[in-house]
């Protein structure tokens, strides 16, 4: 609800004038219409002015149970009574134990030392950092730099554009980078080795080995998106693939590190994506779906190896000295903690895979449309890359802005979708039932065949 002192046409006008929104040109949102979003209910959000949207995207792949989730927001509830936040460098408290309990019983085996951080990008940032000491500790300093994969994405602070590779957002920084060791990805619809589902190999993994027979000595850890490279345009890569890494890590005397920022907690139908490879990383980055939606929190998961490393009197010099005065913070470790109880006592992942089973079977239509060039997806993501010509795969020009215009229709008809370029995606909150998903695919539908085949909404 507005008052007079706040009507919708004021607060579009603050928006505009006092807020600096992400990954967003201000210009093109100023000229726009605004939609201020009120409340959230069970998969939709609605504005002001009541109008209902289907929250594709897990409002930013965030959301696994819905808004207002009951059990989520008692949970907050409860601690708010109690403490909402102190230092956990020198004190602890109960929220933050309870939650690395909780993790470590449910974590691939052998990841068993949890450190707190904020997001995505600063639980990427500790595990470089944790990588790279590690070594030193252990008196290898020759070991300083890190591999990564083309198109990859771990976050916006420096430490994790260093690793990334999308050249639109990372480009511009590379004066303020380091140098890193970047081999091609394993993106199936346009193989860097030329070949067909039918016909691979792991032939785009050769780079990768090539380069660790080299310089292996200098290289401290791989980074890696398992299964799904989401920013990328989730591109979606084998099992196999990961496990060669893991036996590339473990032959040539590196880390293995696994963000699953954007792919835990169930999004692709297990709740680690590293399960359906069967590897344990030796660090671990997660966030974003940790606290369901409802307060920042990262993590970062280490082996006992790891560790140990950093053991010792404290004139060793082994100390990790990296903190976040909200670190650990009580009223996001304990919505952290009920969030794991509530998978365990709602049997979600078992409950998902019917679910699975049908939003990939429907994803698949979007491959009736002439310029649907891929459709891909695993567990609760999907993906549709749109294409000016699907005999050979040619994109789009930039400067279409296919992708937006397809979003842009998806919103005025009650969806809420963010392409990333021309591939428009989704990623629901886990609790979409299946006749809320056919309208929202019905509803993407239209907006695809409207936009890149010229017909009318």
């Amino acid at each position: 609800m507005t008052t007079a002192e706040s009507t919708p046409e004021l607060l579009a006008q603050w928006d505009r004038q006092y807020i600096w929104k992400p990954f967003t040109q201000m210009k093109e949102y100023a000229a726009g219409r605004q939609i201020i979003i009120d409340r959230g209910d069970g998969i939709y959000l609605y504005d002001i002015a009541g109008n209902r949207y289907i929250d594709g995207i897990s409002s930013w792949w965030v959301n696994l149970h819905g808004h207002r989730h009951p059990v989520l927001g008692a949970a907050l509830r409860e601690q708010l009574d109690k403490v909402a936040h102190c230092a956990l460098a020198s004190l602890t408290h109960e929220p933050a134990i309870g939650l690395a309990r909780e993790l470590a019983a449910v974590l691939p085996p052998g990841l068993t030392r949890i450190f707190y951080s904020d997001n995505g990008s600063t639980a990427v940032e500790v595990a470089l950092k944790m990588s790279f000491q590690y070594w030193r500790n252990l008196g290898r300093t020759d070991k300083r730099t890190f591999v990564s994969l083309a198109n990859a994405y771990h976050g916006d602070t420096l430490g994790a554009v260093s690793v990334g590779g999308i050249e639109q957002y990372h480009a511009l920084f590379k004066p303020l980078l380091f140098d890193t060791f970047r081999v091609p990805a394993p993106y199936c619809y346009r193989c860097p080795a030329g070949k067909r589902p039918e016909t691979c190999r792991l032939e785009c993994q050769q780079p990768l080995t090539d380069l660790l027979m080299e310089h292996a000595d200098e290289i401290c850890g791989i980074i890696v998106e398992p299964l799904v490279m989401a920013v990328a345009g989730m591109l979606v890569y084998p099992p196999a693939y990961l496990r060669r890494l893991r036996e590339l890590a473990d032959r040539y005397d590196v880390h293995l590190i696994a963000d699953e920022v954007a792919v835990a907690f169930g999004r692709t139908g297990r709740m680690f994506a590293c399960e359906h490879a069967g590897i344990t990383p030796d660090l671990m980055c997660m966030a974003k779906g940790l606290t369901g939606g409802y307060l920042p929190l990262a993590v970062t998961a280490a082996t006992d190896r790891i560790y140990e490393a950093f053991w010792g009197d404290y004139a060793d010099g082994r100390t990790f000295f990296h903190g976040h005065s909200y670190t650990g913070n009580p009223l996001a470790a304990a919505i952290g903690r009920r969030n794991l109880e509530y998978f365990r006592e709602a049997g979600i992942i078992a409950g998902l895979q019917p679910k699975v089973e049908y939003f990939q079977q429907q994803l698949q239509r979007f491959r009736e449309l002439e310029h649907a060039g891929d459709v891909r997806g695993m567990g609760m993501i999907g993906a549709v890359e749109m294409v000016a010509d699907r005999r050979c795969g040619e994109p789009y020009p930039a400067d279409r802005r296919i992708g937006k215009l397809v979003a842009d229709r998806c919103l005025e008809t009650g969806a809420y979708l963010r392409p990333l370029g021309d591939v428009l995606y989704f990623i629901p909150p886990l609790c979409i039932e299946n006749d809320q998903l056919d309208e929202l695919f019905a509803i993407a539908f239209d907006a695809v065949r409207g936009v890149t085949e010229g017909r009318e909404a």
